[in-house]
C-alpha cells in the first residue's frame, strides 16, 4: 500500500508566516509579489504537495467527525 501524499494549502503557510512576523514586531505587508507561489515551493521542498483544498489531515478529521455526528444522529431515531 502506497502512502497517501501529504497536502497543505500554501496560503495557510503565508498566513502563518505573516502573523509570526507581526508577533515579532515586524510590519509585513502583502503587495507587489504573490507569496503563494514561493510558499508552494517551500512546501514542495519539505516533501508536502501544495493543494488549494488544504491539509489532508484536516479533511480526514472533518470527515471522521461528520461520520460520528451522522452515527449519533441516526442511532437516536426511533
Amino acid at each position: 500500500m502506497e502512502p497517501v501524499p501529504e497536502t497543505f494549502n500554501p496560503w495557510t503557510v503565508v498566513n502563518l508566516v505573516f502573523h509570526h512576523l507581526a508577533e515579532q514586531g515586524l510590519h509585513p505587508t502583502l503587495g507587489g509579489a504573490d507569496p503563494g507561489a514561493p510558499a508552494a515551493e517551500l512546501l514542495r521542498a519539505f516533501g508536502i504537495e501544495p493543494a488549494p483544498e488544504g491539509d489532508r489531515q484536516v479533511r480526514e478529521n472533518v470527515k471522521n467527525h461528520l461520520a460520528e455526528i451522522r452515527a449519533a444522529f441516526f442511532e437516536q431515531e426511533p
